[in-house]
């Protein structure tokens, strides 16, 4: 199973950028689907965006044009770049893989297809 650790959160005003790193271990990432979920208080968790391992994305509504996610296979890492960040964005953010390697070429924004989450790392947008 992969091991995967988010970095790269911390506070940040509306309208600015942020990029989150999911570093990961055990496995060579590049065989899976990676999404990123966020989670704000009081609220459940909801998905941000995705990335194949053919590096087909898929995003949240919310999200679209202003996230992106990305890959550097070197690294063993997935990348999630925000800009103009809202406040509404606030919330812990998790990376996850697929439960399987080589899977659907265009990932779900499903949390139950993904079997291995990071810590979490912390996102807040100031107004």
């Amino acid at each position: 199973q992969v091991q995967l650790v988010e970095s790269g959160g911390g506070l940040v005003q509306a309208g600015g950028s942020l990029r989150l790193s999911c570093a990961a271990s055990g496995r060579t990432v590049s065989s899976y689907n990676v999404a990123w979920f966020r989670q704000a208080p009081g609220k459940e968790r909801e998905f941000v965006t995705a990335i194949s391992w053919i590096g087909v994305s898929t995003s949240a509504d919310s999200v679209k044009g202003r996230f992106t996610s990305s890959r550097d296979n070197n690294k063993n890492t997935v990348y999630l770049q925000m800009n103009s960040l809202k406040p509404e964005d606030m919330a812990v953010y998790y990376c996850a893989a697929d439960r399987e390697m080589y899977g659907s070429g265009r990932p779900s924004g499903r949390a139950a297809d993904f079997g291995s989450w990071g810590q979490g790392t912390q996102v807040t947008v100031s107004s």
